[in-house]
Formats: structure tokens, C-alpha cells, sequence
């Protein structure tokens, strides 16, 4: 056989390979709650990059942004009956399926992006992990970090719980967030994140409270005048995948879909960290008035931990699951 023969035959052989590898990847649905220019979308187009990089091209993945394939807390049930590859949503959307991961979602236990690396990514965060695929069957594999809740409304600027007073706030269908706002002195309005901008277009509800990367994603700037800094809840939301699309792939998937994940958590983490300052200042320039709470947001806060921790401490697993976060971040435990 002359080299040229055996060189044409070598071609062949690695065109047929790469053809092979093309016919043989797999291109994931990832479903995301919120629209583009979000903390969502910049996770999910860390983790496609990552997936790639560590599947050797095997692997990608396809986002369909603005809950396309369901609200939020549909998603985790898609997932967890193997109708959905992947999803990125909101944590108190997976608190209902996972009543212990409600502990990041008290008011006040985390104060800061560095609170949340702490909690997500040590021992706690991978005992949620676990937790999670026992009672929801979905398998957290990353962590975007979004930012506190800020309040957004209408009719006037907040800066004590008196100025809550008369304001329809619509909330996630999240029991903890809810009792945050009643022990404010309010009723909020649970309601699907689908229906929320609609409602505040048409003056059903006055306000919400998202991170500043929700509020500039959404364009809550077009139907929301005022901003209130408060940081009763700082904004994870997980990536997680069906358990059992997890359970059928090899040892080599796995840890291709779980090295992306934990790429693409660091990645959203500095994400924030270079964004979020922007985005406040686009706003603004965009006609949104942004005002602190009153006296360092004491009031809030009081009335927040004093009513709503004990009020959930079955529910997140017991006061000692509190105690354990809060001492992790260098805390005094709950009274």
C-alpha cells in the first residue's frame, strides 16, 4: 500500500470518527425561568461552554428561556419524571419539594454573596444536594447567585414597614416569603412568575421583589418606578438535572455534568460581582428612584427573625439545621 493510500485511509477513518462523535452527541433542554441578560441565562451559557469543554464535544446543551417548558416549579416535576433534561430556577421554587432548603430562604440568614459561596458550596449546600435527590429527584449540580431580593413598586418610595402599608405585593408561591411579608404587616399575593409582569403592567399588583439582574432582565423598569434595598433574601438559584437522566449516564457524563456545573457556579459568582453595579446604574438612568431602608433595616429585620424563623424551623429540619448554617458563617445560633 503506497503512503498516499494509507494517508486517504487515515482521512477517511478520522472523518468517519468525527462523524460518528457528531451522531452520538447529545443536546440537553435546559429550562429557564427568567428572559435574557439574567443571572439565569449567564449560568445556563456557562454551564452549555463547560459541558462542551468537559465531554470532549460529546455534550451540549439548549436554553429556552422565559419558562418556555413551564413555570418554574413545573420544571422540577418534568425533571424528576425524566421529561426534562435540566433546569435553572429559583430556589423557593424547589423549597416546596425539598422543605430543607428552605433554610436559605429564611429572611436574613444570609447578608452577603460571600454568605451564599459559604453555605452553597461547603458541607451544608452538599447535604441540600443530597437531600434534594431523595425528596424532589432532581440532582443540584450548580448554583447562580443573583443578588438580594429588592423590592420594586409603583405607587412610592419604601424606606420603614409603614411605608408597606396599602401596597399589593405579589410573592412566589413560597410559604416562608409569604409569612415574611405578613409579619411586615401586609398580605402579599402568591402568583406564578409567568403572570407576574402582566399583573404589574396592569395595576393588579403594585410591586415585587427580585435581584437587580431579575428587575433589568424583565424589565420590570417599564411598569416599576420605585426600589427599596432591602436583603431579606439573597437569590440562589440552583441548576439541577433529572436524577434519573444522571442515574443512565456513564461515570465519564457524570463527572463531565458536574465539573460544568461547579465551573459555571464560578463563573456566576464573579458574574455578580461585575454586573450587578452596572445594572443598578442603568436603571436608574432608566428612571427607577432606589432608596435605602431606615436605620440600617433594623425594623425589617426584627420583625422577619423574631416571627418567621421559628414559625419554619420544622419545616427547613429543625432549629439545629438554622444553627448550623449560622454558625458556619461565623454567627451567633438562632435565640
Amino acid at each position: 500500500m503506497s503512503f498516499r493510500m494509507m494517508r486517504g485511509g487515515v482521512a477517511a477513518i478520522a472523518l468517519l470518527a468525527a462523524m460518528a462523535v457528531a451522531a452520538g452527541a447529545k443536546e440537553y433542554r435546559i429550562a429557564v425561568g427568567d428572559g435574557a441578560g439574567g443571572t439565569q441565562e449567564a449560568l445556563g451559557k456557562a454551564f452549555i461552554s463547560a459541558l462542551e469543554k468537559h465531554s470532549g464535544g460529546q455534550d451540549t446543551g439548549k436554553l429556552f428561556l422565559n419558562g418556555q417548558l413551564g413555570d418554574e416549579q413545573d420544571t422540577v416535576t418534568a425533571a424528576a419524571t425524566g421529561t426534562l433534561d435540566f433546569s435553572i430556577l429559583a430556589i423557593n421554587n424547589i423549597t416546596p419539594f425539598s422543605p430543607t432548603v428552605g433554610t436559605l430562604t429564611l429572611p436574613y440568614v444570609i447578608l452577603s454573596l460571600e454568605d451564599a459561596e459559604k453555605l452553597t458550596q461547603g458541607e451544608i449546600g452538599q447535604q441540600m444536594v443530597e437531600q434534594t435527590i431523595e425528596d424532589a429527584g432532581v440532582r443540584i449540580i450548580g448554583w447562580a447567585y443573583s443578588g438580594f431580593r429588592v423590592l420594586t413598586n409603583s405607587k412610592k418610595p419604601v424606606t420603614t414597614v409603614a411605608d408597606l402599608q396599602g401596597l399589593i405585593v405579589r410573592v412566589p408561591k413560597n410559604e416562608i416569603m409569604i409569612d415574611t411579608y405578613k409579619a411586615w404587616g401586609i398580605n402579599p399575593t402568591p402568583m406564578a412568575w409567568t403572570e407576574t409582569f402582566a399583573a404589574l403592567q396592569q395595576k393588579v399588583v403594585d410591586g415585587q421583589d427580585n435581584p437587580y439582574m431579575t428587575v433589568n432582565a424583565m424589565k420590570f423598569y417599564e411598569v416599576q418606578d420605585h426600589i427599596t434595598n432591602l436583603r431579606h433574601i439573597f437569590s440562589i438559584e440552583p441548576l439541577v438535572i433529572s436524577e434519573q437522566l444522571y442515574q443512565s449516564m456513564t461515570p465519564e457524563q457524570q463527572q463531565a455534568v458536574t465539573a460544568a456545573g461547579a465551573d459555571a457556579t464560578q463563573f456566576s459568582a464573579q458574574f455578580l460581582r461585575d454586573e450587578e453595579a452596572k445594572i443598578r446604574e442603568d436603571l436608574v438612568a432608566r428612571g427607577m428612584e432606589i432608596s435605602d431602608p431606615a436605620d440600617g433595616e433594623k425594623e425589617f429585620m426584627d420583625l422577619a427573625m423574631t416571627t418567621v424563623w421559628p414559625k419554619f424551623y420544622d419545616s427547613v429540619g429543625g432549629k439545629e439545621q438554622v444553627d448550623q448554617a449560622l454558625t458556619a458563617l461565623g454567627r451567633e445560633p438562632a435565640p
